[in-house]
């Protein structure tokens, strides 16, 4: 029952995270573009150097690499 009440916020809390989104839409693309900022330093700061302290470094840096590529064909290629 408690679980059933503490899911009733959940549509409200949409509806009016919606309502913020439509209203703020000129500052979203700079608010997106911040987060993510914060990502990618998140990345460059904490994985990277972890997935170097291994013995498969190759793999990482091949898979950064692979993944890089992906996310920039995949960018071009829908715009």
């Amino acid at each position: 029952m408690i679980g059933q009440l503490s899911g009733m916020v959940e549509p409200v809390a949409g509806v009016v995270g919606a309502l913020l989104a439509l209203s703020m839409r000129n500052a979203l693309p700079y608010a997106l573009s911040f987060a993510a900022g914060a990502m990618i330093y998140v990345v460059i700061e904490e994985l990277i150097p972890e997935s170097q302290m291994m013995e498969t470094t190759k793999i990482a840096t091949i898979g950064a690499m692979l993944g890089f590529a992906v996310m920039m064909t995949l960018d071009v290629a829908l715009g």
